[in-house]
């Protein structure tokens, strides 16, 4: 199996959760020990020296917790607000919706290491630019951002890159 064969396996779902909206049902690229081994491994693939992979609650923790014992570098969790126990950074991002809030330890990382953010699906960008300034406050640097999928017509690549012109971010697939 390569890579395209196992990106193949996400379901496209039409009309859910609700009518109008496409939903990329992950679980068979989980459920199958293969497939998820090469995307781990090509989500992965950097040439830059890690610290910790953080990931966003919930699916991203899927992802970026494979990658960080597969690199062999710590995992950062990315929760919502009021999930954390200890002392910690908050970041409110706008939704279509409404709003929501990030929050993450205050001693997760610190100055001098690199960490690479990751998440299932780039939409419009809102809740990774919300973990990269989380990354920011703790004094450590984001060495990118990976995806799995990533929904090209809903710009979230460019609103990341408005507020942060110089991050490397990565999608195995644009839909």
């Amino acid at each position: 199996m390569n890579i395209d064969g196992a990106l193949s396996l996400i379901r496209d779902i039409a009309d859910f959760p609700q009518p109008g909206i496409r939903f990329y049902d992950i679980t068979p690229l989980l459920g199958n020990p293969r497939a998820f081994e090469i995307v781990i491994q090509k989500m992965g693939d950097t040439k830059v020296q890690l610290d910790y992979v953080a990931g966003m609650e919930a699916r991203g923790f899927i992802f970026a917790s494979a990658i960080s014992n597969h690199k062999n570098v710590g995992f950062i969790p990315i929760r919502k607000s009021g999930k954390l126990p200890f002392e910690t950074f908050s970041e409110s991002y706008g939704l279509e919706y409404g709003k929501d809030t990030l929050e993450i330890h205050q001693d997760a990382c610190s100055v001098g290491n690199s960490v690479l953010i990751v998440d299932d699906v780039l939409a419009t960008g809102g809740t990774a630019c919300a973990a990269i300034k989380l990354i920011e406050k703790t004094g450590a640097k984001v060495a990118g951002l990976v995806f799995l999928l990533e929904i090209g017509f809903l710009n979230g690549r460019s609103r990341i890159l408005d507020e942060f012109a110089d991050i490397d971010i990565r999608s195995l697939k644009i839909i």
